[in-house]
């Protein structure tokens, strides 16, 4: 389907939003404009806050983010617009995922919330948005997440083997992507850098362990691991999902961390995620002979290190190995989700989300 669309995505790191203008073309995706915007600080602890007490944050106080996490997606694809040698008209819909601040879809009332209104990115922009990308699958019985794995499987699927796509952001997803005629299934196996982010935050005020050089100077604790271990998420069978309401400062205090030295709960924290990534990978992908890792976590050398251990007989590379750069995975995502919807085609995979069907994904608002 010719064209070229905007894609726009911002995880529960809550650090900013990724765009990109992308054309797409059998099985392959071309950028033509990348760029990351990062959130002003205030609006940042305030996406923080409210995700992580929404009890105290009031409805109006949601409204105003709404509006102004929608500003914020106006401008980054307003800039990313500029960048690139394409005119306005030529884009035929962006994607927005939004801003997630509360993921419930096992809730008595399921849902997922994401703010950024589609409307200011519309009106702002002069074209179509696609958003609201989750409720269509919630709607349909499924988890509303991970959304990404289709796409996975257009781009980086190869029929003569078994691959993982390993997203670390904020939190870890894996698309588990079989040989020919295997279904392809994928969830989120729990956090990826978000503890690692809020535990840097707290102790040294920092917004990342870069490198995860601190971590690495670090000793696992093992009865801490031990008891991050044991919590029920890590126990569930897929589909499942998960975000800030269950693994934050809160959940991690609560497994008494300040009885220890805090470089080692960064390195604990580290391991944690590797772990977790590694068990589900064995446990539901056996076969499993090469990991592209995409997010954040592409970055950290310390996280990759700990997989690779762990998981000594898997290959394990970015994303570029396989043909886009792991900045950009999840933007290119909602950009060919957006191509999908405006086409009325589907976008979710009820493998993954546990849907009963395949449904067309988002709300298009025209400017």
């Amino acid at each position: 389907m010719p064209g070229y669309y905007i894609g726009l995505m911002s995880g529960t790191s809550m650090d900013g939003i990724d765009a990109v203008v992308a054309s797409f073309d059998e099985n392959r995706v071309d950028l033509h404009a990348t760029l990351s915007l990062e959130y002003e600080n205030q609006l940042r602890q305030d996406l923080i806050q409210a995700a992580n007490t929404p009890i105290d944050c009031p409805i109006e106080n949601i409204g105003h983010l709404d509006k102004q996490v929608g500003g914020a997606f106006r401008d980054a694809a307003l800039n990313v617009l500029q960048a690139s040698d394409i005119n306005a008209r030529e884009i035929t819909a962006i994607g927005s995922h939004g801003q997630t601040v509360r993921h419930q879809p096992d809730a008595i009332s399921p849902y997922s919330l994401q703010i950024g209104n589609p409307e200011t990115i519309a009106s702002g922009t002069g074209i179509v948005t696609v958003a609201d990308f989750r409720s269509a699958d919630i709607a349909a019985g499924g988890q509303g997440a991970p959304l990404v794995p289709p796409f996975h499987d257009w781009l980086f699927g190869d029929s003569n083997k078994h691959r993982a796509i390993l997203n670390i952001g904020g939190i870890a997803n894996v698309t588990l992507l079989g040989s020919s005629g295997d279904p392809v299934t994928g969830f989120d196996t729990g956090p990826g850098n978000t503890l690692l982010d809020r535990w840097i935050r707290q102790d040294r005020d920092e917004t990342f362990d870069r490198d995860g050089a601190w971590a690495a100077r670090g000793k696992v604790i093992d009865a801490l691991l031990e008891r991050l271990l044991d919590y029920s998420y890590f126990e569930k069978s897929p589909p499942k999902s998960t975000g800030l309401e269950e693994f934050n400062l809160e959940w991690l205090t609560a497994h008494e961390v300040l009885d220890y030295k805090p470089v080692d709960v960064q390195a604990t924290l580290c391991e944690l995620t590797a772990r977790t990534i590694a068990s589900d990978v064995r446990d539901y992908a056996p076969s499993t002979e090469e990991i592209f890792v995409c997010g954040g976590g592409a970055h950290n050398p310390d996280l990759l290190a700990r997989l690779a251990r762990i998981l000594p007989e898997i290959r394990i590379d970015s994303t570029a190995a396989v043909g886009l750069h792991p900045d950009w995975v999840e933007a290119a995502a909602f950009a060919w989700l957006a191509m999908r919807t405006v086409n009325n085609q589907t976008g979710n995979l009820p493998s993954v989300t546990g849907a009963r069907r395949k449904v067309v994904l988002g709300a298009i608002h025209s400017p």
